[in-house]
């Protein structure tokens, strides 16, 4: 096994569903074979949409495990892999920071970076590299862990250990959620800050994590206490429009009280983060009562 870096952004031509699957041209078959059953972290490039784009971020949002490859059925030549425990970082960490090259392979020996090791879509990364990148997207965590909550405990063991722990993921989850709504209730739009400066949204998963849902922004909404044990138990839900739909059974009679006049989601401005239709479906034929 082997760590490795997947390159990978909205715009790719390519079939990427990255908190689940990967999609790859025979090109890299090897290469995502010595990384099958070990961790990879995903990069967006700067190019992403056209040889002349300058968009992407230049740096490493996410990680994941390689737990399956399989063969395109529709495209010749081209891959699968399936992945698990996806998780975003706490920021982007860009590939360079204070003029280190986190893959000293991007790095010719003049100093300049090398074009050609970054054309590579999956490059095989050393692990002191892989854990100094996943150390550094995930700092902004460490920092915020008080000595009083439960996820403190893991803040001593390798990263590597840390980020697949179920506390770890559910705060790490939690946060992400709550900064791309800015802190605010998806569905009645109220922005509440206890005492203590905290936000009291909750970020609710649309496919729960029991029922193999990803720890992923776009499956995830922020929502009050109220509105998401409506959401949870199949009360309310949402269709591709980001509509708000109404179960007949069990719902106070004074819903809508609640809910924003127009009776709509309200989504985060960046589109990456925007609940996925395949999950708002799932919800709908899974959970919701209606």
């Amino acid at each position: 096994m082997a760590k490795a870096v997947f390159t990978a952004s909205e715009s790719s031509a390519y079939d990427d569903r990255i908190e689940q699957w990967y999609h790859f041209p025979k090109t890299y078959l090897k290469q995502v074979e010595a990384a099958l059953g070990d961790m990879i972290v995903y990069y967006e490039p700067r190019r992403t949409t056209g040889p002349s784009s300058a968009t992407g971020r230049s740096a490493y949002f996410a990680f994941a495990r390689v737990t399956g490859i399989r063969a395109d059925p529709a495209l010749d030549g081209h891959f699968y892999a399936d992945v698990t425990d996806y998780l975003e970082f706490g920021r982007p960490v860009p590939f360079m920071e204070l003029g280190r090259y986190y893959e000293s392979r991007l790095q010719k020996p003049d100093g300049s970076t090398s074009k050609g090791a970054f054309g590579r879509s999956v490059r095989i990364v050393p692990e002191a590299e892989f854990d100094a990148i996943m150390a550094a997207g995930y700092a902004v965590d460490r920092e915020r862990w008080e000595v009083n909550e439960p996820v403190a405990e893991y803040a001593d063991r390798p990263i590597v250990e840390r980020v697949v722990a179920r506390p770890f993921r559910d705060r790490a989850f939690q946060r992400q959620v709550r900064n791309a709504y800015d802190n605010r209730c998806a569905v009645t739009g109220l922005r509440l800050i206890n005492g203590g400066g905290r936000p009291e949204v909750q970020a609710a998963h649309i496919r729960p994590v029991e029922m193999k849902g990803p720890d992923t922004v776009r499956n995830g909404i922020a929502l009050t206490g109220t509105a998401h044990w409506l959401f949870d138990r199949g009360l309310i839900a949402f269709d591709d429009d980001y509509r708000l739909l109404v179960s007949q059974h069990g719902v106070p009679d004074d819903l809508d009280k609640l809910i924003l006049p127009d009776k709509r989601l309200m989504v985060p401005a960046n589109p990456d983060w925007r609940p996925h239709p395949v999950y708002l479906r799932w919800h709908r034929e899974h959970l919701f009562k209606s």
